[in-house]
């Protein structure tokens, strides 16, 4: 496992490094939840629901009749090969009679969907009062389409197994109930006119991630903006990156790179990064210019 070292990051103590095995926030190989830390609590996890499945005299079969699952994903489960979803262990808890023993681990359990450099920055998501993100090569993970999801997982080197895909899926679908939290935090999002016009998986997928965008841009608490190609003059030439603000008015800013990820906390690099987010919204198309901007590429499929 690899970290971010202190002289990679600039000003040394200003940066909390942050484990990684990939790039852009997708995670990397084909590593299944055994490998990664956070592992410990889906084996605890999987033992707890069979002791308690067992009590319960219920076989695989039959406890997953009940809850709608094949035995194969039941035992998976059991075994820990397999993380759960927020839905199963509910229901699991519900159906086993377990008084809240398996829904006091769903926390745990969601945090270990995850990839484990990623889990730091899901927790600032789902705390963040204000988020700002500026991308350049893919729609972020929060606005992405399942299909789209699906296609640029597919597509990452070394080649992702099934399981992990699905897992990663799971977990961004997750992330995306910061749409539908109240008090709703302040999300603005800049992109660059290029990831929007490259298919990734096909017409058809960008088709529906264009349709998703004009949906998500519609939101009061959403302002999403387009850099348009023909700029000369760009703030965001070093790159993407995300600022996070906190209850409190504690920022951090999340990057990655081709297998490293950093979060950096020391307060006059996370200024600097939100003044220079600022620039480049300034230099980006107004949200109204933006949408009008997305509904003519979506016409011109």
């Amino acid at each position: 496992m690899t970290s971010v070292r202190d002289e990679e990051v600039g000003q040394g103590q200003g940066a909390v490094p942050v484990p990684v095995q990939g790039g852009q926030g997708q995670g990397s190989g084909n590593r299944r939840p055994g490998d990664e830390p956070g592992a410990g609590v889906v084996t605890a996890f999987g033992r707890q629901l069979k002791l308690l499945r067992i009590r319960a005299g219920l076989e695989r079969p039959e406890f997953g009749k009940r809850m709608g699952y094949s035995p194969e994903t039941v035992a998976s489960i059991e075994q820990g090969r397999r993380i759960p979803q927020a839905g199963f262990i509910e229901k699991a808890d519900e159906v086993l009679g377990a008084g809240g023993l398996l829904t006091a681990l769903k926390e745990e359990v969601g945090r270990a969907q995850y990839p484990s450099f990623f889990r730091d920055m899901a927790r600032l998501e789902s705390e963040a009062v204000e988020l700002c993100s500026y991308d350049t090569l893919v729609v972020k993970g929060l606005l992405q389409t399942e299909e789209y999801m699906r296609a640029v997982l597919s597509m990452r080197r070394p080649l992702l197994d099934q399981g992990t895909i699905e897992q990663r899926v799971a977990a961004r679908l997750a992330r995306q109930e910061i749409f539908n939290r109240w008090p709703a935090p302040l999300l603005s999002f800049v992109m660059e006119e290029a990831v929007l016009r490259k298919p990734l998986g096909g017409k058809t997928v960008l088709r529906g991630q264009l349709e998703h965008l004009l949906l998500i841009g519609d939101k009061r608490n959403v302002e999403l903006q387009v850099m348009p190609l023909d700029r000369e003059d760009s703030a965001g030439v070093d790159g993407p990156f995300t600022v996070i603000t906190r209850k409190g008015g504690e920022q951090f800013v999340y990057t990655e790179v081709q297998g490293r990820s950093n979060l950096v906390i020391k307060r006059d690099e996370t200024s600097l990064a939100a003044a220079r987010y600022g620039i480049i919204r300034s230099q980006a198309l107004t949200p109204t210019e933006s949408l009008s901007f997305i509904a003519e590429l979506l016409g011109e499929l």
